[in-house]
């Protein structure tokens, strides 16, 4: 006798569409471009929240679009989404500046926000950036030298260099939340320390941390995952750390990654649950996460066998994996 077990999804239906938008603003002489993401459910009579999303050296915007994607994400929580492109550094590679070449990034990013907030209506309280490797890099950079606009940040592979460190100003408690895997040969494990200590203490958080072992659903992926976290920060921020043990210069959760790769967490998510709880001010009583967006309509992100691959077989156990982060283990079979 055949058993079949399903899983109904049911998707909410849009009535309008979301936008991708390639563009350009011309500052100190050269055209810089961005694509931009404006889901369907924005609407200009409401503040919306504003993520950038910053590639790593050698990357491009498409590339972290797709990487890094939030996009879905944003869909349901409603945030626009910018992803700008670095320029060329001494080597003919692409790169954001934390202090390594003469671009004038900061001023860029400047100019790009006033320009994104002059279009749409953006909650000046809820700016963010995430980024991988050097975007992660830049995303330090943005924390300390435009502190008067980002709200948190979020590095995934990255670190905040020592230049970083010597030239930072912040203005207010910044919520920071590092992914970072301890076999990493490119950005190493020990070299983004540093980094959070620093917002451990600026933030005044407690200097020990509370960890969390994440569960391992996914044992194909060769690696597993520990929430650190320092609590009990001013205005009530934090400065937590994934720890992806066995994980290497990838984001987690991303099909597009190359290397050991966690399926354990989805980095946008989590970095949007992360960001959802905090604006400029620190922690706020209401947030947009993607776990409350999706409490009375839970929604499939994407299905994946042991080994991390995108998949819908039947007869082989899945890992179903929903926009509120939560991950369960179904065998559908006929």
């Amino acid at each position: 006798m055949k058993k079949l077990f399903t899983l109904l999804i049911c998707f909410p239906i849009l009535t309008l569409a979301q936008q991708t938008i390639n563009d350009s603003i011309f500052y100190n002489n050269v055209y810089r471009s961005y694509i931009a993401y404006i889901p369907a459910i924005y609407n200009s009579s409401y503040s919306t929240p504003l993520l950038f999303n910053l590639h790593g050296r050698t990357g491009t915007a498409l590339g972290a679009m797709y990487q890094a994607d939030f996009r879905d994400i944003a869909d349901s929580a409603n945030f626009i989404i910018v992803h700008p492109q670095g320029l060329l550094d001494s080597a003919g590679d692409t790169h954001w500046n934390v202090g390594q070449s003469a671009v004038d990034d900061i001023g860029f990013l400047n100019s790009l926000y006033s320009y994104i907030v002059s279009n749409y209506n953006i909650n000046l309280d809820k700016v963010y950036s995430a980024g991988m490797s050097n975007g992660g890099y830049m995303s330090y950079y943005l924390a300390c030298n435009m502190s008067d606009k980002i709200a948190a940040i979020a590095s995934v592979t990255g670190a905040m260099g020592p230049y970083t460190q010597l030239t930072c100003n912040p203005m207010h408690p910044t919520p920071v939340l590092e992914i970072h895997g301890t076999e990493d040969t490119i950005v190493s494990f020990n070299a983004m320390i540093p980094g959070i200590l620093y917002w451990r203490d600026y933030n005044n958080c407690n200097l020990i941390a509370d960890t969390t072992i994440i569960q391992d659903l996914v044992l194909g992926d060769f690696s597993t995952v520990k929430h650190i976290v320092y609590n009990n920060g001013a205005n009530g921020v934090t400065s937590e750390l994934f720890k992806v043990i066995g994980g290497e210069h990838t984001w987690p959760g991303s099909s597009f990654s190359i290397g050991i790769t966690n399926y354990d967490i989805d980095a946008s998510v989590e970095i949007w649950k992360f960001f959802s709880r905090y604006d400029i001010n620190g922690l706020i009583s209401t947030t947009s996460s993607v776990a409350e967006v999706k409490e009375t309509n839970k929604t499939l992100l994407k299905t994946i066998d042991v080994l991390g691959r995108e998949n819908k077989d039947t007869n082989q156990p899945l890992f179903y994996i929903y926009y509120d982060g939560t991950v369960e283990k179904k065998i559908i079979i006929k």
